[in-house]
């Protein structure tokens, strides 16, 4: 039996978490196009024959100077203290940059590390070839695996890999476990997934999700779902509710679809926005969004 913890770290929109999902089978983590997507550490656990991996999804490397990103970076640090593995997710589409190339020598050093280059589905075989030969230059002591996780292609080995990389030893989470995070947790991401994914982006990186009432009624066929959506300027409020509301109602009735495809259940959701100037670098109300401190 090999088990282990693998935190899975890279810069924003490298695709970590759109791998872990498909790693693990099941969305433990909010996926869009725009960094910051990930804002805190999220467990994904896949459970094999003979194996148990503890997937932790971080907040990806991001520049920027408010207290909600440095609580981010310090999620993304603390993952690595108790981790067995580090995967490294870097974007060959996009190309390496030269920060990456320096944190996978630096991380590769004193760690099990493998790096996964991911989106070859996009990328051309020139780009990634050039890619594999600089990286080639650098003398790496790991594994690389280029990989798709959209197409699901070298998925199956890259999981070969990790698991080749484990351990012997005891699992670490029940079977019945596949993430530690809550439904309630979960509606919130959704939620602000559905931002992230429909509004432009000036919009989403100053959004939070509160969720005010999760409850299954007693059918058991319906939850209620009653949520918070802040924002950071009333500009951004109005364009949040659009026209007559329209804009509002559009991003529920998306949400409210992967809601009920999450829960397997239908789904009364209902949404009030708010303006909480510059909350990003406040920390009271950081941490009582649910942004627990470090």
């Amino acid at each position: 039996m090999r088990s282990g913890i693998v935190a899975c770290i890279g810069r924003s929109n490298a695709g970590k978490s759109t791998l872990i999902n498909v790693l693990v089978g099941e969305k433990i983590s909010i996926t869009s196009i725009k960094p910051q997507t990930t804002r805190e550490n999220i467990l994904g656990i896949l459970n094999g024959k003979d194996y148990q991996i503890v997937f932790i999804d971080t907040p990806g490397f991001y520049k920027s100077s408010d207290k909600m990103s440095a609580y981010m970076r310090k999620s993304a640090d603390n993952s690595l203290a108790g981790a067995d593995v580090v995967l490294f997710v870097a974007d060959v589409h996009r190309g390496l940059f030269e920060t990456e190339y320096d944190l996978i020598k630096k991380y590769q050093k004193d760690n099990k590390f493998i790096l996964a280059l991911t989106k070859i589905d996009i990328c051309t075989e020139q780009r990634l070839a050039e890619e594999l030969t600089k990286l080639s230059s650098l003398k790496l002591s790991c594994e690389i695996v280029p990989v798709s996780a959209r197409k699901n292609k070298n998925v199956k080995e890259l999981l070969a890999v990790i698991i080749k990389s484990l351990d012997e030893g005891e699992k670490i989470y029940p079977d019945n476990i596949v993430s530690d995070k809550s439904e309630r947790f979960m509606a919130g991401e959704i939620i602000r997934e559905k931002i992230l994914q429909l509004y432009d982006k000036e919009i989403p990186h100053g959004i939070a999700v509160v969720i005010n009432a999760f409850k299954k009624r007693d059918s058991g066929n319906l939850y209620d779902i009653d949520a918070d959506i802040i924002c950071e300027k009333p500009n951004h409020k109005a364009i949040l509710i659009g026209k007559k509301g329209d804009a509002l109602k559009n991003m529920l009735t998306f949400a409210r679809k992967d809601l009920e495809k999450f829960l397997g259940s239908k789904v009364f959701l209902k949404a009030f926005v708010a303006v909480k100037e510059d909350w990003r670098n406040r920390e009271e109300l950081i941490t009582s969004y649910g942004y627990k401190k470090n």
